[in-house]
């Protein structure tokens, strides 16, 4: 198994994390990660980046059975506007590709939010940062990890 760069990172800091590999040649929906980890889709994350104001990029966490509301999630930002980053500009950006983006060990450390239902579970699923990759850990001891807001952000 190879370490992605997040899985190193939560080493580095010694934070407990359960992480999930399974193989699939590419790019699957949360929703078929959800079914295949046996998990319920609201305690599973899809991380997604979005762009507002000139150049100023943000960065989402959602439950995968759910959708970013933009309104919503600009308000929590503080922006007037936000849209999704191109599909193209993600790996340049972030340093991950589509369906293996992970909101840790990204090559810059964007503004963070995860929607306020990941406080309702002891631990949530999201990315480590590679394609049949995902981690499981507490709020708390991602706290450890990077910085992040929680907020309304879904539809």
């Amino acid at each position: 198994m190879t370490k992605t760069n997040a899985i190193r990172i939560l080493d580095q800091k010694a934070v407990l994390y359960k992480a999930y590999h399974y193989d699939i040649p590419e790019a699957i929906s949360g929703m078929e990660i959800a079914e295949k980890l046996g998990q319920n889709p609201d305690h599973v994350f899809k991380t997604l980046v979005t762009v507002g104001s000139p150049n100023k990029y943000y960065v989402f966490d959602v439950p995968v059975n759910k959708e970013l509301n933009l309104k919503k999630a600009a308000k929590a930002v503080g922006e007037k506007k936000i849209e999704m980053i191109k599909s193209k500009e993600l790996l340049p950006l972030t340093g991950y590709i589509h369906g293996g983006c992970s909101p840790i060990g990204m090559k810059k450390n964007f503004f963070t939010t995860f929607d306020k239902s990941a406080e309702d579970f002891e631990t949530i699923i999201f990315s480590a940062g590679r394609i049949g990759s995902q981690v499981e850990m507490s709020l708390d001891d991602l706290k450890k990890v990077i910085s992040f807001q929680t907020a309304d952000i879904c539809d």
